[in-house]
This record gives structure tokens, sequence and C-alpha cells, in this order.
């Protein structure tokens, strides 16, 4: 532990700097673990008078208290406001998140989308904008976890006829789950980003995530093929438009793998210790100012893990595309859980959408449903109230708890089959069933997005064991 570690949790340049560096080196020395000092030292900057008569530690304490060093204590009175689209369908739960987040001193204004249920501090579903702030678990674990669909120059129909070599491509070329990596490294050139060598832990963390690219989560996480039908020309930003037609489509949705797991957790921490003088239920709300050292490495990792994520995509839909060889018409890429500088009536703020959608005007965006209900194509508005932003899929009604306990795979598979779906691999805690209904949650946000497509799954592949994912 050194000068740096501790002032990430709190401690300031001067005479108990010093003594807690001499307390941690005694601590070591005595055989105790890292982890405990950094617990200790904190616990001591919040109360020293508890450890006034500590054989290690009492001289930090007496440092601390002569110089009358005390937490902060913030206003969570005044809120700030924040609209709600789709009311009906919400659960207090999430509701009284998004209550507890716009108190926070430093919310601006918030926003909670008609798929919303209850996350780790915001809700899922959750947008909140904050002053010169960002609040890691208000971005979340999964780290710019996003959708991404390739529109195929072919008929749909295709999928009937040579189901097989669809299968296969998608078996060949994915891999699902925690922990699932590649054993040979796929070429992107985000792996020369000069972000990993600027901050240590992300250097360690860049051969695993090296072997992850191209592999995707468990939860939600899925790849499929389907028959995408646009009903309004989609103008592509760096393409010719694609016109209204049937087209056979690839869509996915993951994010950045144990790569955004583990900044999101590094910082969190860091986050939480400088927050200590929050209250209980606030504890994961923590925030970092942009302006602190740690605030902008979290920024800077969060970026790196969002353009990793959009390799991870890259890598699993350029080798289906090269294993087909049907021609491509465009890409459509949106990305959430991820935070934004962004400008609010005039003012510079940072937008948190955790599970929620970009929604600016003109911008394209992919809201799914379910492995049985349609995804759809969509246009931003750019609704000032929503903060730009729209629902990122159906959202759940259950927990994955319940829904095994509630679900049986024949009846799901059975109902499936007969509108002509097929799972490779799920658990049963995505059945259908889990979901909220996609058509009533796009009627309740037709202010903020223009559908322009509609994707209906055909032939899906999800991680098999299921396993813990926030959305």
């Amino acid at each position: 532990m050194n000068g740096n570690d501790l002032i990430q949790i709190g401690y300031q340049s001067g005479k108990p700097l010093g003594l807690a560096l001499k307390a941690a080196k005694i601590a070591r020395a005595a055989g105790t673990p890292s982890k405990a000092i950094k617990h200790t030292l904190t616990a001591v900057l919040s109360a020293p008078q508890d450890y006034l008569g500590d054989p290690i530690y009492g001289e930090t304490a007496h440092a601390l208290t002569a110089e009358t060093i005390t937490s902060p204590t913030y206003d969570l009175d005044h809120p700030a406001e924040f609209g709600i689209w789709g009311a009906a369908q919400i659960e207090p739960g999430a509701l009284e998140q998004m209550r507890r987040a716009v108190r926070l001193p430093v919310a601006v204004r918030g926003a909670l989308m008609p798929d919303a249920h209850p996350g780790y501090g915001l809700p899922i579903g959750g947008v909140l904008a904050t002053e010169n702030s960002v609040i890691p678990y208000a971005v979340g674990v999964d780290i710019a976890c996003r959708m991404r669909l390739t529109v195929f120059g072919t008929s749909p129909f295709i999928l009937d006829q040579r189901r097989e070599k669809f299968r296969k491509a998608i078996e060949q070329n994915t891999r699902f789950g925690m922990g699932k990596e590649w054993p040979e490294h796929a070429n992107h050139p985000v792996m020369d980003d000069p972000t990993w060598n600027q901050l240590g832990f992300l250097r360690a963390l860049k051969d695993l995530a090296w072997r992850q690219l191209g592999t995707s989560g468990s939860g939600n996480h899925f790849v499929e093929f389907g028959a995408l039908d646009v009903t309004t020309p989609i103008d592509q930003p760096n393409g010719e438009p694609i016109a209204p037609g049937s087209y056979l489509a690839l869509l996915s949705h993951s994010g950045s793998r144990r790569l955004g797991m583990q900044i999101a957790n590094r910082y969190t921490d860091i986050a939480m210790d400088r927050r200590s003088a929050l209250p209980k239920d606030f504890v994961h709300l923590a925030w970092l100012d942009l302006a602190e050292e740690a605030g902008a490495e979290y920024w800077a990792a969060m970026n790196l893990a969002g353009r990793y994520a959009s390799a991870n995509h890259a890598v699993i839909h350029e080798k289906m595309v090269d294993t087909l060889g049907f021609p491509v018409l465009g890409v459509i890429e949106n990305h959430h859980n991820f935070a934004w500088a962004e400008s609010l009536d005039g003012r510079d703020v940072i937008v948190h959408r955790k599970g929620a959608t970009p929604a600016g005007a003109g911008v394209l965006g992919v809201i799914p449903g379910s492995m049985s209900a349609p995804g759809f194509v969509v246009r931003g508005r750019g609704s000032v109230a929503s903060l730009a932003s729209a629902s990122h899929g159906a959202g759940r009604r259950m927990s994955r708890s319940e829904a095994n306990k509630r679900f049986e795979w024949e009846t799901v598979k059975r109902a499936l089959k007969a509108k002509g779906i097929e799972v490779i691999s799920a658990g049963l805690d995505e059945s259908p069933g889990v979901y909220k209904d996609i058509r009533q949650v796009m009627a309740d946000q037709s202010d903020l997005v223009e559908v322009l497509a509609e994707f209906q799954p055909k032939l899906v592949k999800m991680d098999g064991g299921g396993g813990p994912h926030e959305d």
C-alpha cells in the first residue's frame, strides 16, 4: 500500500498520511493482509475516535483527531425531477430506487423507461444526469453492453431452407457463459488501444480480455438469426438506405465480459470508500468526481470497455459474414450501461443510461423483445424529457429464481416450436414469459422513438447454464 492508495480512500497529504503509511508497514510486517489494512485505515479515517488506543493505528487516529478531519455530510433532501414512461408496468422497487438516485447532491435530472426493474443502485431502465461526476453502479457491471444487427441482402426464407448451415454457423463462431474464451486470439485494432498501457490494472487484464474477444456472457446475452421486416427506409449514416422489404438478419446482445466487471468492481469500491458518509441504502450510488484522479481513471477505463464491447460484437459478426458469404446491406449498433458527456439545457452533464438506449434525434438503435417476441429497429426522437433515451428491451417482470420455479422447458419449447422458433440453448430463466409485453413497452415510449423495422427471432443461441448478469 502506498500514498496514492491512501489518497484514493480519502487521506490528505500531511502528517496523518505519513502515520497511516507507517501503520500499514507495521501491520504488513505482522502478517495482516493488504485488504484488511485498507479496510481498517478506511475505518480509522471515518471514525478516528474509535482507534485512539489502538497499538498500530492509534498515532494515525490522534493525528486525524487533532486536525479535526471528519466525514462529510450530504444534502439528500432536494431531489431532482424525473419523468416516468409506462408507469403501470413498473414495480415499486424500481420506482423507489429512482427516487433515491435523484436525491443525490450531484443529480441534475432523471428518467425511468418502461422496461424498468430493480438493479443495484440505479434501476435497470434508469437514466440519470449528474454534474461532473460518474457513478460506477449507475453504469453497471457489464459496461457498454450493447446490441448489433447485421442486415443481409437475402431473403429470410433461406433460414428454413438451409437451417443446418445457420445452426453450424452459430455453434462454430460463438462461445457463451462466464469465463468462456477462445484458444486463439482474435484480431482487432482495439487490442492495440494505448489505454491498455495507461493503467497497471488494465495491463493485467489485457490478455484475458483478448482471449474473451468474440465471446458472449450468460443471462440474457444472445446471438440469433431472424427475419427483419423493414417498413420505413433505414437511413444509415455511413451507407445506402435499407429499403422496405424482408431481409435475413443477425442480432447479438452482449457486453465487455470480465474486463467490464473488473473495472466496475474496482472503481465502485473506491467510490464507496470516498462516499462512506452516505446512508447505507445509498451505498451503490457512490460517485466519483471527474476532477479526481480516480474519476478520470474510471472514465478512461469505461470508454476502453465500450470500445472493447463493440469489438466483441464486430468479431462475432465478421465471423458469421465470412462463414455465410451473403452480401451485407448494413449494420446497426447501440449500447446501454454507459455514461456519456452531454449537454442538457445548455449545461454540461454526465448522462448515465443503465439498461437504456440512446435515442437522440435521428439516432438509430435496436430494442429487442425476447427469444419469441419481436425486436425493433428504431430512430430516436430526441426527447429532452427522457434525456434522449428509450428502453433497452422488454424488461423483466419476474426474477430468475421465480422463472426457474414457474416454467418447464418442455412447455416452453413446444410454444416456441409452434411459432417456428428454434432455441439451440438457453436458460429457463430466459423463457419468454419472464418478460413484459414488448408491444406495450413500445407503445409506452412512442413519443421517444419511431419504429422503422421489426425483427422476428428464428434461430436462437444463449448460455444454457444461466448465471449472474445485470442487463
